[in-house]
């Protein structure tokens, strides 16, 4: 079989299946002819589909291999079967397109018409897959000239323009349906060429054909699509939208089709003008309008802007093969106007971590008199995001602190782990006041619906208990830190385990503590699964992304300071990245940021053990009294060189199915099972509430500790 090298007609690849009879015969043949050159790199291809995450399905890995013929080429390639070439060949479009998005544009079928500017255009519609049907029109064949913009080469010049697409499209994808017109179009030849088409993109130079297909497309409910090669400008009409929307927009006004083919080229002027949008062509584009006849034979056109035509018309066909929203209109793009406006990533994006960009380290000197270091101390206590959820007021005699609403997060279901909040609070005064010899009894209450819900009264009295145990603790508590250092494992001796333990009982309390490998392996999966919902759940992440204290920020007493984070710099702007709404929005709609609990998994791996403070009880008293028993414990295991970092799982506060849906109403079931694995974990009894989780590792101090805001010294009335 000799193919004619003159023919300048073939366009698509042959597809050739060795299986089938015919086209094995064929195949013997061509591999034969020593005019034909055969390249087979499909064990290439096919390691390439074996490698891809998440793995393919074994209909695709067993998938017949195929052969491509190229007669232009005189040229046979092996390649994979269709899906698996597919799924290869569009991989790096994932996740800017999702697998669904990509079957779902497969389907599209687009024609082109004007294949100089349209080449660009219909090459980049192939390339990221977004049609299973291409149509092209152009009567006209390729010239030396056309290499300016034309992604063609010297072997093309002279063949059709729609031809040398066609080609260049097969020979990246051979199973691409490519359909073409090498006449051009006539108003004969019209209506077949858009017939069933979904998008129509005219890049045509005939005013006259232009207005055509445009009349032609709105009868069919067809969008019609333009880019310009001048400041960008992109030109969308939304006929499927809008079927009775005028043509050009109405700018053309009311010349018609029939009218404007009995013009002559002198009086289309002024319509061509106001098509183009000619005041608002860049000096060197009206410029050059102004020569073409005199010193340039047509219209100047460079490859840049023909390939950020070609971009801006992908984008316009993806939202509208997706249904998203893509309204009727015109838009620049313009590349040398934003060049005009660049900004300094030094100045934008400063380092986080330079100390001098953040607010002075809030000095450490407290009061002097005894209630003033009572209250200090009660503020010094951890709270979830430190919130601080509490007012505190000082008498001559008193403490009070009153859990404050206002600091509600999603993740506090029933204000309960304000309440952890403010037992954490009561516990440090207690240490306090029996330091300074002036402890007397501890009063805890609810307040049946009013405001505050929670109040605790740390009554002080000359003389007072000077509980040996709490005297003790006094300098520890002023030095407690969350510390969020990896750190490594080191088993807990038997007497911390016991001295932790104890902490928690003489609160009331239980100290579960998770200290077997498998145990701490199958927390942080739980963990990390349950960090993955905080990202993905709109309320939750908003609330986690306000907690968040950066360079500048303007309320720098309460929240998380990022440094506190012990983050290295690249993982500080990948936060920067996950703290963005509309990020977590993307990955919550694909179902998937699996990678979202990393950080909490790796963390907890690292860890000595997981202590799991738990009460008998579910009041906002009993919360609180767990908070005290937190502080205890955490005070304690500081106390023995443990670094302590605090862990609240979405699901640690909802008690219910419905607290569960109030807290992530998508991944409401998720955390359910979470929920009740963990609880089985850590021998959580149905009637204990779980009041936190403490991570205990060895590591080195925190780099920093976070700021609190200054008591409200008050004298209340009260009995």
């Amino acid at each position: 079989m000799r193919v004619d090298r003159t023919d300048k007609t073939h366009c698509n690849a042959i597809i050739l299946d060795a299986t089938d009879s015919d086209d094995g015969r064929l195949l013997e043949h061509l591999h034969n002819d020593p005019a034909v050159e055969v390249i087979d790199r499909s064990d290439i291809q096919a390691s390439a589909l074996a490698q891809l995450r998440p793995a393919p399905d074994p209909q695709l890995t067993t998938e017949p291999r195929r052969w491509a013929y190229y007669p232009w080429r005189r040229t046979v390639v092996g390649i994979l079967g269709p899906r698996a070439y597919r799924r290869v060949r569009l991989d790096r479009n994932r996740n800017l397109i999702t697998t669904d998005e990509q079957r779902q544009l497969g389907t599209l079928r687009i024609g082109v018409i004007g294949l100089s500017v349209g080449h660009a255009i219909a090459h980049t519609l192939a390339m990221q897959g977004l049609c299973g049907e291409l149509r092209l029109a152009d009567f006209d064949d390729l010239e030396l000239s056309n290499l300016n913009r034309v992604p063609a080469t010297v072997f093309d010049i002279g063949v059709n323009k729609a031809t040398a697409a066609a080609r260049r499209i097969a020979e990246i994808d051979p199973y691409l349906d490519v359909r073409v017109m090498s006449s051009g179009l006539i108003p004969e030849t019209v209506d077949d060429f858009l017939d069933g088409l979904d998008v129509v993109v005219e890049e045509c130079d005939s005013l006259d054909m232009k207005a055509l297909v445009r009349e032609t497309a709105r009868a069919r409910r067809q969008p019609v699509l333009m880019a310009t090669s001048d400041r960008g400008l992109v030109d969308i009409e939304r006929f499927d939208l809008e079927p009775g929307r005028p043509i050009f927009h109405g700018l053309l006004g009311d010349v018609d089709t029939a009218t404007l083919a009995g013009l002559t080229n002198r009086e289309k002027i002024p319509h061509l003008l106001r098509i183009i949008d000619a005041a608002s062509l860049s000096a060197r584009g009206a410029a050059s309008l102004i020569e073409v006849g005199h010193t340039l034979s047509t219209w100047p056109q460079l490859a840049g802007d023909v390939a950020l035509g070609a971009s801006a018309v992908a984008e316009a066909v993806r939202r509208i093969g997706l249904g998203e929203p893509l309204s009727s209109g015109r838009v620049r793009v313009d590349i040398g106007a934003a060049l005009d406006d660049l900004t300094d990533p030094a100045v934008q994006h400063a380092d986080p971590r330079v100390d001098a960009q953040w607010p002075d380290v809030q000095p450490d000197v407290g009061p002097s008199d005894v209630v003033g270091v009572v209250a200090d101390a009660a503020s010094r206590a951890p709270s979830g995001g430190n919130a601080q959820p509490w007012n505190i007021e000082a008498g001559h005699d008193v403490v009070v602190v009153s859990l404050a609403p206002e600091h509600k997060s999603v993740m506090d279901v029933g204000l309960r782990a304000s309440a952890v909040a403010v037992g954490a609070a009561v516990f440090n005064a207690k240490v306090a006041a029996a330091a300074k010899g002036v402890l007397g009894p501890v009063e805890l209450a609810e307040t049946n619906g009013q405001t505050p819900p929670l109040r605790a009264l740390v009554r002080l009295t000359d003389g007072g208990d000077n509980d040996p145990e709490l005297v003790r603790l006094y300098p520890s508590m002023t030095l407690r830190e969350t510390n969020r250092h990896h750190g490594t494992a080191a088993d807990l001796s038997v007497e911390s385990v016991a001295v932790l333990q104890t902490a928690a009982s003489r609160e009331g309390a239980r100290l579960e503590l998770l200290a077997a490998r498998k145990d701490l392996e199958r927390a942080a999966l739980l963990f990390a699964a349950a960090d993955r919902v905080r990202y993905l759940t709109q309320r939750l992440h908003a609330d986690m992304a306000s907690e968040l204290r950066w360079p500048g920020d303007g309320s720098p007493d309460s929240g998380i300071d990022v440094r506190t984070l012990e983050l290295d710099p690249g993982d500080l702007l990948t936060l920067d990245i996950l703290r963005r709404p509309e990020v977590m929005s993307m990955l919550a709609d694909w179902d998937a940021g699996a990678a979202l609990g990393a950080d909490t998994r790796v963390r907890i791996a690292a860890s000595s053990a997981l202590g799991v403070v738990t009460v008998p009880g579910r009041t906002l008293v009993d919360y609180a009294r767990g908070g005290m028993a937190v502080e205890a414990v955490w005070i304690n295991a500081q106390d023995r060189g443990l670094a302590v970092q605090p862990i609240s799982p979405v699901f640690l506060y909802a008690h219910t199915d419905d607290e569960l849906r109030e807290v992530s109403p998508t991944f409401a079931a998720d955390l359910q099972v979470l929920r009740s694995e963990f609880c089985a974990l850590a021998h959580t009894a149905p009637h204990e509430a779980q009041v936190l989780v403490l991570r205990l590792a060895q590591a080195p101090p925190a780099s920093v500790r976070s700021r609190r805001r200054a008591f409200v010294r008050r004298r209340p009335a009260l009995p």
